[in-house]
């Protein structure tokens, strides 16, 4: 058996693997036949949130319990400003984390939002992984 990896140890080593379970979710339904966009969304919003969440705690700030990523971010930020770029993409995708969830008449998801989310979250998800303490978190 192997020495776990020094990041498994980490106490934030537990909401990349969350995270990682929302990308992977994202990652099986679009390989679905049908594609439930409001799903993949909300997993694309939550991947965010829970490695935001992850920077937090490895910076020894406990993480509030919101799904608002700019709120999360402004957390992030008053730690260290290296994230605050990450503004504007947060603002967009903190929607999703309850409108993907309830039928809405105006918040309908198609595959063009669905896709732009996607590519959105999985680019916040490289950046915030970058910055966090060890190199394969």
């Amino acid at each position: 058996m192997s020495a776990p990896d020094k990041a498994d140890d980490a106490p934030w080593a537990s909401w990349v693997r969350k995270a990682d379970s929302d990308l992977l979710n994202i990652s099986n339904n679009m390989a679905a036949a049908t594609v439930p966009w409001d799903t993949v969304c909300f997993h694309a919003q939550q991947a965010v949130e829970k490695l935001l969440k992850a920077w937090l705690v490895a910076h020894a700030q406990a993480p509030r319990r919101t799904h608002d990523l700019v709120t999360l971010l402004a957390d992030c930020v008053a730690v260290d400003p290296v994230l605050e770029p990450l503004e504007p993409d947060c603002r967009r995708l903190t929607n999703y984390a309850i409108q993907s969830r309830y039928p809405d008449d105006v918040f309908e998801i198609g595959e063009a939002d669905g896709r732009r989310v996607v590519e959105e979250a999985q680019r916040l998800c490289q950046l915030i992984r970058a910055s966090l303490p060890a190199s394969d978190a």
